[in-house]
């Protein structure tokens, strides 16, 4: 059963619910609770020497034992990071604080923050709940424990301190955004035998018909005739072959733009000849994350029904090793009719996306296109786990990105493209090569993409940290985060 929003008309405290949750500021941890718990509070803020730093919760019982209540401070932290990231973080820890106690019922205050109005005030609070408490099920017994993430979701949510109408804008608005962070991540939770590129394609089909999609697979007789020698060479050591699916999102009315999100789909890379060590090679079922991302994008898109075109674009392989799989020295020429030599079969993921973005450039026709993968190891060591790395050449286009994900609450950075690093890429035989030297190889990477943009203004997001939390996060959770989703879907929003 989905989780309910509702609002209340009265203070928090009189809501009805197991759990009650407070935001709260530091310095000011027991001055935003009300009457007449704001003295139990204080005394226990100062008893368990609790600071309001960013997700940290105190979980506070108060009222008769036949009325037992719990009430959740949470806190905000400072004004380092944005807003949304902040509400997120918040909400979220409450959330799994709450359902860890068995919680059904969870009532919030909204929160007070600067630079977040009502409605998406209720939005984030929302999202930092469901997405929170995502719990990854589909391979558990009814039993099933893992010690870290709670067995239950909560059934409902009641706000407090807000609008009704602006609770059920916000609602809405983020319930579309939590299914569609809720594909991605059920997606590159999934093993890879249950994900191979026909499973990919056949949850893609599933999805264009739940939300009234356009739909469009490119098998390998159609890659052959478009000439997409370079997808195809990627996919051809696996027994299941590759394809490339395209959804289509076209609004009622007159579009005001039209976007294309193209996303990396290798549902499985054991780095072909050029072998990964057994223990990279274990999360590599997330190496389709972007393809993940993109398919997540354009279902919150269409259930919001955004003015706004967007094509999500995933070429589909697996990266596999057999006695036809694709060789180191190898010459591709890719559907631009640029040949590329390959120097390291695990820098494969640039070669599907090449003939992706080519074709995409030339069939959809998009004022904008923005890829999506989890392409370089360099780009986790430029940046960490948490952040994706943003190339483009087009700043206006990055402007917008990185609006996006502050409204998102993701971390992106933008990484130059250096023209001089270019002289990475040549090859002796072929047009280029695809991998650079040692140094820079998220940058070489996104170079070599931007050599099958054309003239489409183009962006690169590598989330290779993001989209695979390795350790539990209070908000992105443990495994497949779902990351760029919720930035792909302000982007097309604020197109």
């Amino acid at each position: 059963m989905e989780t309910r929003v509702s609002s209340t008309r009265g203070g928090l405290l009189s809501a009805a619910a197991d759990v009650h949750v407070v935001f709260v500021l530091p310095g000011r941890e027991a001055t935003s609770v009300e009457e007449p718990l704001r003295a139990l509070v204080a005394a226990e803020v100062k008893r368990r020497r609790f600071r309001a730093r960013v997700g940290a919760v105190l979980a506070i019982d108060h009222g008769e034992a036949k009325a037992r209540r719990t009430l959740i401070v949470a806190g905000l932290g400072e004004a380092d990071r944005g807003a949304v990231e902040r509400v997120h973080l918040a909400a979220a820890a409450a959330a799994r604080a709450a359902a860890a106690r068995g919680a059904r019922r969870i009532a919030l205050a909204v929160p007070e923050l600067a630079g977040l109005d009502e409605t998406p005030a209720v939005r984030v609070v929302v999202e930092g709940v469901q997405l929170g408490t995502y719990r990854f099920g589909r391979y558990r017994g009814s039993d099933g424990q893992d010690g870290e993430t709670p067995a239950r979701r909560l059934d409902r949510i009641v706000i407090a301190g807000a609008a009704p109408a602006a609770v059920r804008r916000g609602a809405a608005e983020a319930m579309a955004m939590v299914r569609g962070v809720g594909l991605a991540r059920d997606l590159v939770n999934t093993p890879p035998a249950d994900a191979d590129p026909q499973a990919l394609e056949q949850a893609a089909r599933a999805l264009a018909r739940e939300r009234g999609l356009a739909v469009r697979v490119l098998g390998p007789r159609a890659l052959e005739r478009e000439k997409m020698s370079a997808l195809l060479a990627v996919g051809q050591g696996s027994d299941v072959e590759p394809r490339l699916v395209h959804l289509a999102y076209r609004p009622r009315r007159k579009a005001r733009q039209r976007l294309a999100f193209v996303g990396k789909g290798i549902t499985f890379d054991s780095g072909g000849y050029d072998l990964k060590s057994p223990s990279n090679m274990l999360t590599m079922k997330s190496d389709m994350a972007g393809g993940a991302a993109v398919l997540g994008a354009i279902s919150a898109v269409a259930e919001l029904e955004l003015s706004v075109e967007v094509h999500a674009v995933v070429p589909l392989a697996e990266n596999l090793v057999s006695g036809g799989a694709y060789k180191p020295g190898d010459v591709l020429r890719s559907r631009a009719g640029k040949t590329i030599e390959i120097s390291n079969t695990d820098a494969e993921g640039r070669l599907a996306l090449a003939d992706a973005l080519s074709w995409t450039r030339d069939r959809v026709r998009p004022d904008a296109m923005v890829d999506v993968a989890t392409l370089t190891g360099a780009c986790v060591v430029a940046l960490g786990p948490l952040a994706a790395g943003l190339m483009t050449r087009d700043d206006a286009l990055a402007e917008r990105v990185l609006a996006a994900a502050g409204r998102a609450g993701e971390k992106v950075w933008r990484m130059p493209l250096f023209p001089e690093y270019e002289e990475m890429l040549k090859s002796d035989i072929a047009d280029m090569r695809n991998t650079g030297e040692r140094w820079g190889g998220a940058l070489t990477a996104g170079l070599f993409l931007a050599r099958f943009a054309g003239d489409t203004p183009w962006a690169h997001l590598d989330i290779a940290g993001p989209a695979w939390m390795d350790k539990q996060h209070p908000f992105w959770g443990k495994g497949g985060s779902g990351a760029a989703v919720l930035t792909l879907v302000e982007l097309a929003r604020g197109a």
